[in-house]
């Protein structure tokens, strides 16, 4: 039995929201993947703020159609395909998916978006690089940490500098 218009309405609709709160999308050919697989690289996504998404190539069309930031998956839209739709750290998400493809062997990277543009092979493993959001928030309070430590020495150097000089102003007059 094939899906009724109205559920497949329900479908655009829903990969419309997706695609709305999403930073990038990654599409995967998933030919061979098991269910079980599926499962587990949708788990690994939910830890990563990444959603998968099997869904005919026609209603993804569908959804994109009119959206000129997502334009650009039309060209990855053949075969058998997963898109994987990520919102906040594309770098985890994206690293998920690389593991996941280690394990498995079986599913190969299409393509992805990010930002209205087609990201390369070499471009998808350089975000999967980048060091996560947790680790670049504590590298920028580690840095404003330092220069605040810096700046208090300073102010509290300016009285005690003062101090010493008057001291050895004062032994100086005195002899």
């Amino acid at each position: 039995m094939g899906r009724t218009l109205e559920n497949k309405q329900q479908i655009v609709e829903e990969i419309k929201t997706l695609l709305n709160e999403s930073e990038m999308a990654v599409v995967l050919d998933f030919k061979g993947l098991t269910i079980k697989e599926m499962s587990d690289l949708r788990a690994k996504l939910r830890s990563n703020n990444g959603i998968c998404k099997v869904t005919k190539n026609s209603l993804m069309r569908r959804a994109i159609d009119g959206q000129s930031n997502w334009t650009g998956l039309e060209s990855l839209l053949t075969g058998t395909n997963a898109f994987v739709l990520i919102k906040d750290d594309v770098g985890s998400a994206v690293k998920a998916i690389q593991t996941f493809q280690k394990e498995t062997n079986k599913s190969e990277t299409k393509g992805a978006l990010f930002e209205g543009k087609l990201l390369s092979e070499s471009e998808i493993k350089e975000i999967a690089n980048l060091p996560s959001k947790e680790v670049l928030m504590a590298k920028i309070a580690g840095a404003l940490n330092a220069v605040t430590s810096k700046i208090a020495i300073g102010i509290n150097e300016v009285p005690s500098g003062l101090a010493r000089s008057l001291k050895q102003h004062s032994e100086s007059s005195e002899s």
